[in-house]
This record gives C-alpha cells, structure tokens and sequence, in this order.
C-alpha cells in the first residue's frame, strides 16, 4: 500500500468521523427544540427546570423562585440560573435551556452573562459568590463547545435585583452582538 493511499484513507476517516459527530450534535440540539416547543411549533414563553426535576411550564413563574433549589428557566430568550443560598452549583437541566444560546452563538453572536447577588450578608462575599456563579454558568456554555472568546461576563449596572432573595440569586445568560 502506498503512502498516498493511506494518506486518503486517513481523510476519508476523519471526514466521517466530523460528519458523524456533525449529526449528532444536530440530532441533540434538534431533540431538546422540539422538547421545549412541546411539539406545538413554539416553544413556552417560560420553562423551568428544578433541579432533580422534569422540565415544565410554570403557571406562576414567581412561585419557581420561592424555594431555596437551584433551578433554571427560560423567558422571553433570557436563560435565568436561579441558585440556592449560599451555592454556586448550576441546575439540572442547563444543558436543554442552553440550547438556543448554543445555536445563537453558532450563528455568530455572543453569548452574555450577568451575574446578580442579593442583598442580605456581606456585601463582598455576595459579589463574589455572584462571580463564581457566573462561572459555573460560563464553564456550562464551554462545555456545551461555546468558545470562550464568544462568552462575555458582565457585571449588571444594578447588582441586586428587586423581589425576593431567589430572584437576585440569578445569572442571566443572553444573546448579544
């Protein structure tokens, strides 16, 4: 066998195995739209996914941050990591919210992310609590293929949010320029 032979061979395998992992990736991006759509062509105006939980549409979306659990929902386009006093960890289910930040960001915007503290305790250790959670959001996007040079963290102009607790515990992730 010739040196040019294997030279295609070696071609023809890695193209395969890129159109493969291609379809996949499509497979799954495709599977988690068509789930959040419910199969009714538009997808819910809010999604929340508790941690340790099925997706669902919540009939009261101030009801979903009432409970100190991380949880994640989806509204109007804006993905809100809501987390647990105290925690930086990411809700189940972030990968499916994800799904059209992935997709935008594949279309050439940037992903934003917004992290936000309350207003109780040490003013310091809650912005840095908002950072690391904003991280964990951010390793999220990276672990989904997102480059990191197409996320962008940004401190909100208003630190912390009106309302309960739960709703200034959050990370907002959004689709920028």
């Amino acid at each position: 066998m010739s040196s040019s032979d294997d030279d295609s061979q070696q071609r023809f395998a890695l193209g395969f195995l890129f159109a493969l992992l291609a379809l996949v990736i499509s497979v799954v991006v495709g599977t988690v739209v068509v789930k959040q759509m419910g199969g009714k062509g538009a997808a819910p105006a809010t999604t929340t996914v508790a941690s340790n939980a099925p997706a669902a549409v919540v009939a009261d979306p101030a009801a979903a941050t009432d409970a100190d659990a991380a949880s994640v929902r989806v509204e109007n386009g804006v993905v809100k990591f809501y987390f647990a006093t105290a925690k930086a960890d990411v809700a189940a289910g972030a990968n499916e919210a994800l799904a059209d930040v992935v997709k935008g960001v594949a279309e050439g915007k940037k992903a934003v992310v917004s992290g936000f503290h309350d207003s109780t305790g040490d003013a310091a250790m809650n912005e840095e609590l908002a950072k690391q959670r904003a991280f964990a959001v951010r390793d999220a996007l990276k672990a989904l293929g997102v480059a990191e040079d197409k996320i962008e963290l940004k401190k909100p102009e208003v630190t912390t949010a009106s309302g309960s607790n739960a709703e200034a515990r959050r990370v907002e992730v959004a689709l920028g320029a």
